[in-house]
This record gives structure tokens, sequence and C-alpha cells, in this order.
């Protein structure tokens, strides 16, 4: 079991690496760049997601103090969920329009 929980650990410390990256310098996948228009918000929702697999994997290995199941069931749900609407958010959301003008 505890590899299951470490394997989720690194994929969330990974996604939280790719949200920062794209956050920080617009930079997403090479899969996905054609999709995501708004890279910002899609860093935040891969920020959501990545923080929601790394707090579950030190919960579980003792790092951090354990609270109740409704608190980590409904905390972590609530930040997952977040964090896809946001990433599917900075793929729908329709591209913003630069003024020619200026």
């Amino acid at each position: 079991m505890e590899w299951v929980v470490g394997v989720g650990l690194f994929l969330g410390l990974l996604i939280f690496a790719l949200g920062a990256a794209s956050i920080r310098t617009g930079w997403t996948l090479p899969w996905a760049r054609r999709h995501v228009r708004h890279p910002r918000v899609y860093g935040t929702g891969a920020l959501l997601v990545g923080t929601s697999c790394v707090l579950q994997g030190l919960f579980y290995f003792g790092v951090l103090p354990v609270p109740s199941w409704e608190v980590r069931f409904f905390s972590m749900n609530a930040l997952m969920f977040s964090g896809l609407a946001l990433i599917g958010m900075g793929q729908i959301l329709p591209a913003r329009r630069k003024d020619s003008n200026a």
C-alpha cells in the first residue's frame, strides 16, 4: 500500500511543479498547448490538484498530524474538484482579444 501512496505523492509533486511553471512562465505540456488558452488559470488548477495529492501522502506517512476523516474527505475533495474546475476553465474560456488599436 505504501508504494501506491508514494506514487500518488510523487505525481502530486510533479503536477505541483507543472502548475508553478505554468503560472510563472506560461509553459504547459506540449500536448496541452493547443488546448490551454489561459495558462495562469490552468496552472492554479494544477497547483490545487497537486496540493491535494501531496497532502494525502503526507497524512498517510505521518509527516503531518492527521485530522478526522471528515475533514480530510471534504477538504481534499474541495481542493481536487476546484482544481479540476480551474483546469477546465483554463481550456474552455475564450481567449482574450488583443486590441489592435493600442
